[in-house]
């Protein structure tokens, strides 16, 4: 394998986009299935795989996840959860690896939010911890370590994970554990992009892109790709879809020698 093709999707638990109606729009699965197999990506890498129910429960096995298994026929899969919690709100939750080569050494790690007061439907909230999870595989007989991650978004909560570094600190330090080939791809929620990209190339690892927009609500990149110093992008592009209100991005790599 000369090359292989990494696709980073917030898929927003099958919610398509309506702009006129963004929070009530309807669970369109079939076309978020559509949307990724499309891509025919080696490496899918997914946030808000889950529609979070109410008081935290949490449906075993996942049902969107089950689907997407179902679907996504000759690849391999890891998914979690992040940790139980009766505050979580009705947003997406859950991340998945989906890989055509077997994947091993799958882990999980929670990310502790700090208790930041926020007012949700009229009533005081505090966040729910977030996730980091990863796995290896091997392509063209090099090992490949795969993260993925979806951050607290402190600008929702009117503050900043530069007030609030500690789930950034601990993905770099997970990053900095590791040897060899890697890349981490997630939905960041970081809306200084800047601070980011300087924190993680402070760590070794590049992002494909920072200039093109990835959420449609407000003008950020929040979705990137990751990548150590053993990995050499080819060409990446963002592709807005009606399937989220995330748009995807897709880089293509190589190994370097």
């Amino acid at each position: 394998m000369s090359t292989f093709k990494v696709m980073q999707f917030n898929m927003q638990f099958g919610q398509i986009w309506d702009e006129a109606e963004a929070d009530r729009a309807p669970i369109d699965l079939d076309l978020t299935i559509a949307e990724i197999k499309s891509r025919d990506a080696d490496i899918i890498i997914l946030q808000e795989v889950e529609h979070a129910q109410p008081g935290g429960i949490q449906i075993d096995p996942p049902p969107n996840y089950t689907r997407l298994k179902a679907a996504l026929t000759g690849y391999h899969s890891y998914f979690s959860y992040p940790k139980a919690d009766p505050r979580e709100l009705p947003f997406g939750i859950g991340l998945a690896i989906f890989s055509k080569t077997p994947l091993s050494d799958s882990f999980r790690l929670d990310l502790p939010s700090p208790p930041i007061e926020f007012e949700f439907e009229g009533k005081k909230k505090t966040p729910t911890d977030r996730l980091l999870i990863g796995a290896t595989t091997t392509l063209g007989g090099r090992k490949l370590h795969i993260l993925n991650t979806h951050l607290l978004a402190y600008f929702m909560l009117n503050s900043s994970s530069e007030q609030h570094m500690e789930q950034r600190q601990l993905v770099v330090a997970q990053l900095r554990k590791l040897e060899g080939p890697a890349l981490i791809a997630g939905d960041f929620n970081v809306s200084n992009r800047d601070s980011l990209v300087n924190q993680f190339a402070a760590a070794g690892y590049k992002t494909v892109q920072m200039n093109e927009i990835t959420w449609r609500h407000r003008p950020y990149v929040l979705d990137h790709i990751f990548y150590s110093k053993h990995l050499h992008p080819q060409r990446y592009t963002v592709k807005p879809t009606q399937a989220s209100d995330h748009h995807i991005l897709i880089a293509e790599f190589e190994f370097k020698n």
